[in-house]
């Protein structure tokens, strides 16, 4: 699954064709989520509370990026990063 962003200890992936709705995987030490792109609501997993902060304003700053990256992983076409939240 490839790696698009990392940023404070999180990193954010993407898998290629994977299932709707639109989202992605974020880990954070033994800590994983499925995030929907468009609500930004935990679909699956867990993320403490302060992580889950920082992907949420992440994720809002870069929705479209988000989404763009997402056709090309249901195309099977590289992904690119996206810039880390600082």
């Amino acid at each position: 699954m490839p790696e698009i962003s990392r940023f404070f200890g999180i990193v954010i992936r993407m898998y290629f064709d994977d299932h709707l709705p639109p989202h992605f995987h974020a880990e954070y030490g033994e800590y994983k989520a499925v995030v929907e792109i468009q609500s930004l609501m935990v679909i699956g997993g867990y993320f403490p509370p302060r992580a889950l902060g920082l992907v949420v304003e992440w994720a809002t700053l870069h929705r479209d990026e988000l989404l763009e990256v997402w056709d090309r992983a249901v195309k099977l076409q590289p992904l690119p990063k996206i810039p880390p939240l600082t």
